[in-house]
């Protein structure tokens, strides 16, 4: 007996210096509100067996793909990562009817799910913005409600959500974020977009640049700014809302307009965002050094799961893009250039975790003349200091618990 209490004592003190070590120093934990887009246009890509690895490394638990690659859905069953999955904007059309819909939830979607944990179904990408859009937002909807009424009619409805990607050219005003306004020629459409993302709970999706912002006016931006670097910020003039960084000024900017339209309750989520590595000489502030910047600092804040100054309370899903340089996308140099890693799995720069337990953040530079010192990023939040507030609780009444028990177990007599 006696020896069963020292065994007991022993183990009692060793979880509290880990809890210890948990309350003063934390630790590194997977970014929940933080995923990735995972791109396919490129030559000689890692198998998705692989590229679950480089997920794994960089603590990430969610992924977004373009499509349904069965080869993937099969690769990453059983695993801890949550996917949205894409209808791609050619089968719009073929998925307003009700059975066909029905078919290609049960041949894309059911045989997977739940081994792999498919939570969204992005119905297309930036419809309202693209080469066809009369025709795209003539569908959209109607193939939103066909695929959600066949995930009902599975009975996987309260598992998978269905949402749209939308360009943040959507919105006719941004700034201030508080005038954030749809334009005219989508608000039919949207109005009925929303209705259905308030009926069924989903997302609003919305693919932030701030980098496009900067390259189109960088004597006017601060690089600071939308780099989430330490800056003055700006302050809404109409709400008082104090934004220290450009990305969570257009995620305000698109919950007004939807307010704007009536709706409230609609999470507000970002389905695409990055900085090129590498661009065409017009492309200012296409740099390694500030892509790796934007995309660490953007880690940071998610690792803290924070709000925007709009919806402190409410955590900002983020999916970063991309994963992988993609060399066979067209356009200009960026982008094929948006990737953390090459096709190959080596990394462009570090922003693993690694890179993310510094405690400063790195120079940042470009073709401006805009510079900043290293410094400790600022993470200010409500979202932040309740979620630490709540962590070191939980921790705390685990030490005061084992402590407790650790007293009671020395003075009892064996």
């Amino acid at each position: 007996m006696a020896n069963f209490s020292c065994r007991i004592s022993a183990m009692i003190r060793i979880l509290l210096v880990v809890s210890l070590y948990f309350l003063d120093f934390g630790f590194l934990r997977e970014v929940t509100s933080l995923g990735i887009n995972y791109g396919q246009l490129g030559d000689n890509l890692l198998p998705p067996e692989k590229v679950l690895d480089l997920l794994s490394s960089l603590r990430l638990t969610k992924a977004r793909i373009y499509d349904t690659n069965p080869q993937i859905l099969t690769a990453f069953a059983n695993s801890n990562v949550e996917l949205i999955v894409t209808v791609e904007n050619q089968m719009l059309a073929q998925l307003m009817d009700h059975q066909q819909a029905l078919q290609w939830v049960s041949s894309h979607i059911k045989p997977y799910f739940p081994a792999t944990r498919i939570t969204g179904i992005a119905v297309g990408n930036e419809i309202f913005t693209g080469a066809d859009t009369t025709g795209l937002m003539s569908y959209l909807v109607p193939a939103m409600v066909s695929i959600h009424g066949a995930l009902v009619q599975l009975g996987l409805d309260s598992h998978i959500h269905v949402s749209t990607p939308n360009s943040l050219a959507v919105l006719a005003e941004s700034y201030p974020p508080s005038a954030g306004s749809f334009k005219t020629e989508v608000y039919e459409t949207m109005s009925q977009v929303l209705q259905f993302l308030s009926s069924t709970k989903a997302p609003f999706w919305v693919n932030a640049y701030p980098y496009f912002a900067y390259k189109d006016n960088p004597n006017k931006i601060s690089l600071d700014y939308v780099l989430f670097n330490p800056n003055s910020g700006m302050v809404d003039p109409y709400t008082h809302l104090h934004y220290d960084n450009m990305l969570y000024a257009q995620v305000d900017a698109v919950s007004f307009a939807i307010a704007r339209m009536g709706y409230r309750g609609i999470e507000v989520g970002v389905s695409e965002t990055g900085w090129p590595s590498k661009g065409d000489p017009s492309e200012v502030g296409a740099t390694m050094e500030n892509a790796a910047v934007y995309n660490r600092n953007l880690m940071r804040r998610q690792l803290q799961n924070e709000g925007t100054p709009f919806s402190p309370n409410m955590r900002l899903e983020v999916y970063l893009f991309a994963l992988f340089n993609e060399d066979l996308k067209p356009g200009q140099t960026s982008e094929r250039n948006y990737g953390l890693y090459r096709p190959d799995g080596t990394m462009c720069y570090n922003v693993g975790p690694s890179a993310l337990t510094s405690s400063t953040t790195s120079t940042s530079t470009s073709t401006s003349t805009s510079t900043s010192t290293s410094t400790s990023i600022s993470l200010t939040s409500s979202a932040m200091k309740a979620t630490t507030m709540e962590y070191q609780s939980l921790v705390y009444s685990l030490f005061v618990y084992l402590l407790t028990f650790h007293v009671l177990m020395r003075s009892r007599p064996f």
